[in-house]
């Protein structure tokens, strides 16, 4: 099993997409279309995407979503690229032998988490210990 995609609401489908492409540059604008008077995209690629709602009404940081989480290949190189786009990094963690974790904040003041693994053992990179 693994998550096909996440529902959340924006205030800007642009600056979602921009942010969402700055860390990830495999994902493009899937489809895009308006319902019920409300813009909607689907970025990501053929295997995963998020569905964005542009609510430019809804206070936000959005409740009571806390966060999202991705698995990326390198997560320094991810956190360079969105920090030279002006995006501002989140929670810093500690050290982990099988795991690196990045976490940004877009510009709804959503946070989300970049995860790289250092191990192919879940046992490893599952572990709480450091």
């Amino acid at each position: 099993m693994y998550l096909e995609h996440a529902n959340i609401n924006v205030k800007s489908i642009d600056e979602c997409v921009r942010f969402l492409t700055a860390a990830c540059p495999d994902f493009e604008i899937r489809h895009q279309g308006i319902d019920d008077g409300t813009p909607w995209a689907h970025v990501g690629t053929d295997a995963t995407y998020i569905a964005l709602n542009e609510t430019p009404e809804m206070g936000f940081p959005a409740e009571p979503l806390n966060h999202l989480g991705f698995v990326v290949d390198d997560a320094d190189a991810l956190a360079a690229r969105l920090q030279a786009a002006g995006f501002r990094e989140g929670f810093i963690t500690p050290a982990h032998a099988h795991r690196k974790r990045r976490y940004f904040f877009d510009a709804d003041g959503l946070e989300w988490e970049f995860v790289e693994y250092l191990s192919d053992d879940p046992a490893e990179y599952n572990g709480y210990e450091k």
